[in-house]
């Protein structure tokens, strides 16, 4: 009797079970980015401001230029860009830039 109710479990079991497959999408393609230039002898953490938010971008080293995908802000949109060095005593920023493409931009 045991073995026919372990049976009848077993092939319930079987039979209701169905294979899933997850998958991670692709990461959506940034449609637009900042060539930074940074002239500076140190190194910059750059940002976007956005609706009042900040969004650390990247740090970019000292004397070197760095192309930075911006993710989370819509093509169009005006938002401002800010670049700290990392001692934090020098900020820079460019007011009012629309967001499409590629934007070039440079400090100091």
């Amino acid at each position: 009797m045991r073995a026919l109710a372990a049976a009848l479990m077993f092939a319930t079991l079987t039979a209701c079970s169905r294979q899933v497959e997850v998958r991670t999408g692709a990461t959506p393609a940034s449609e637009t980015s900042i060539s930074m230039t940074n002239n500076l002898t140190q190194a910059v953490n750059v940002y976007v401001e956005s609706a009042g938010n900040d969004i650390l971008l990247k740090q970019v080293a000292a004397n070197s230029t760095e192309l930075l995908p911006v993710s989370g802000v819509a093509a169009g949109t005006s938002v401002t860009l800010k670049a700290r060095t990392v001692d934090g005593t020098r900020t820079y920023s460019k007011p009012n830039v629309t967001l499409t493409g590629t934007y070039n931009w440079q400090v100091p």
